[in-house]
């Protein structure tokens, strides 16, 4: 039989009830110290009757801080309330990786320690407003990394998957994607380094290759493996913060192969969106990296229920992520289930606030208690 969204799949150590997931969504509802408080704890566990949450983007260090009010992993206050949240989440029976993440250029000094410059792989600015707490401000040129400072960060995403262990996390996910910090080491749009981290595709890859075997060696139980709670999540198409590669198909080919190597429990891709088409990005079909890669892939690219099934029925992905149906549709599986209306999603709510617009989207039925 082909598989459908309701399908359970085995994802390394866990059996997912279904093969639906809480794609990772900044929504910048983070607490002092940009800590998570209980109202993000009643906001993912809302959500635990999909297959698997992956969190919203948090950073590593303070250097890799985007947004004002984005989670983090590095302070003793900050795995204290992600344990509030995989305490929540486990209680009603669900699994949640924690998505670790380093902006690189996409910051700003006024939210960067000392009033820094951001960093990256090399000193090319992004076009586009960074999000500050005195509201857009243009980016700014970063400064390159020096080579030496490069394991510095290896170290902090090492770091930080520990951290997710003694936050409480079943497995973690590498942001790899929409132009933060591994991304641009990835495209030679961003990356015109002449190191052994810049120039060839295998030398643009090495600093992913080596923060994922870094974050395997934790979560795993020997070796490089990581016992499958390891995911990375990439955009091949994507042109968001001015992203761009001379050969994204080489690029990313090479990457997805390279991948292999290591017992991952998934890989995630965003497809191309209209915006990316628009901004000269170049539509990779999902099959280019289903015959590469031989593991567990997860798609994500505005999928509905009808699209979802589609794709898990034509063997082009194993499960289907989902952003603002879920964001709006916190049961959104039961709906699914029942064709029942969906919530439509309210944007002027997407960042920042409180409660209205991101834990106050009515269930299908008054079954959720509160954490």
């Amino acid at each position: 039989m082909m598989p459908t969204l309701f399908d359970s799949i085995e994802l390394g150590p866990y059996l997912l009830p279904n093969r639906m997931v809480v794609a990772p969504m900044t929504r910048m509802r983070a607490g002092a110290s940009n800590a998570p408080v209980p109202l993000n704890a009643t906001y993912y566990a809302q959500r635990s009757t999909a297959g698997l949450i992956v969190t919203e983007c948090t950073q590593v260090s303070p250097q890799g801080r985007a947004y004002p009010r984005s989670p983090g992993i590095h302070l003793p206050e900050q795995i204290a309330g992600w344990k509030l949240v995989t305490d929540a989440v486990h209680a009603q029976g669900g699994r949640i990786f924690l998505q670790l993440w380093h902006c690189g250029r996409i910051s700003h000094p006024s939210i960067q320690e000392n009033q820094a410059l951001p960093v990256a792989p090399s000193a090319i600015a992004a076009e586009g407003e960074a999000y500050t707490l005195e509201g857009r401000s243009s980016f700014v040129t970063p400064r390159a990394l020096e080579t030496e400072e490069i394991s510095k960060i290896v170290e902090q995403f090492r770091q930080g998957a520990e951290n997710a262990i003694a936050a409480g996390f079943d497995g973690i996910e590498l942001h790899g994607a929409f132009g933060y910090l591994i991304d641009q080491f990835l495209q030679d749009g961003s990356n015109q380094r002449t190191d052994r981290y810049g120039g060839s595709i295998e030398n643009r890859a090495r600093f992913l290759l080596e923060v994922t075997e870094a974050v395997c060696r934790v979560w795993g139980s020997e070796g490089s493996a990581s016992s499958g709670r390891v995911g990375i999540k990439l955009s091949p198409s994507n042109t968001f913060n001015s992203m761009h590669d001379s050969d994204s198909a080489a690029t990313f080919g090479y990457v997805v192969e390279a991948l292999n190597q290591f017992d991952l429990a998934y890989l995630h891709l965003m497809e191309a969106t209209e915006a990316d088409l628009r901004h000269g990005g170049t539509a990779i079909p999902i099959t280019h990296f289903r015959q590469r890669y031989q593991g567990t892939l997860i798609t994500n690219g505005g999928y509905d229920q009808t699209t979802g099934n589609a794709v898990l029925a034509a063997g082009n992905a194993d499960l289907v992520s989902f952003g603002q149906l879920f964001l709006a549709n916190p049961d959104l599986p039961r709906r699914f289930q029942l064709n029942a209306r969906l919530n439509q999603p309210d944007r002027t709510t997407f960042y920042d606030g409180g409660e209205k617009g991101y834990t106050d989207y009515p269930f299908l039925e008054p079954q959720f208690v509160q954490t």
